[in-house]
């Protein structure tokens, strides 16, 4: 699994002109699923996105997780995530779980933190052509594998 996190100003997701998520403060997470990702890991990354901290204290120090800070989460599936273009100039994705695996993962993600966290969690459409706006805050962009 692997998750592109930026800290976000303000991030919104649209499809077919019709915004369906959108934050204020918080992260935007691109979140890849891999054929081979469990429970377990999914699990994982849930846990270490919440207590990233990555969010500027008093000090100016990235010392406060997105929980800390009151912020929200705008989870969008990328499968994009797990291109290959070691070969030619035509990615493939083999890599990336179909969507019989990916579509139930990332709704288990969703419900994850939904049922973990209080934090504002926002979606993309799985599977859809989306338009992602962000305002970056720093930036400040961490990719998480695992």
């Amino acid at each position: 699994m692997k998750a592109v996190i930026q800290r976000v100003k303000s991030s919104s997701v649209m499809v077919d002109k019709e915004i369906t998520g959108a934050i204020e403060q918080g992260l935007l997470v691109l979140i890849g699923i891999h054929e081979d990702d469990t429970k377990e890991q999914m699990e994982w990354i849930c846990k270490k996105i919440a207590k990233l901290r990555i969010f500027e204290d008093e000090e100016g120090k990235m010392n406060r997780s997105v929980q800390d800070v009151g912020g929200g989460v705008l989870l969008v599936s990328q499968f994009t995530l797990y291109a290959n273009s070691d070969k030619g100039t035509r990615p493939s994705f083999i890599e990336a779980a179909r969507p019989e695996k990916a579509e139930p993962m990332y709704e288990d993600m969703i419900e994850w933190f939904k049922t973990n966290t209080d934090l504002n969690i926002q979606t993309g459409e799985f599977g859809a052509m989306m338009s992602v706006k962000l305002e970056n805050d720093g930036p400040v962009t961490i990719i998480l594998e695992k």
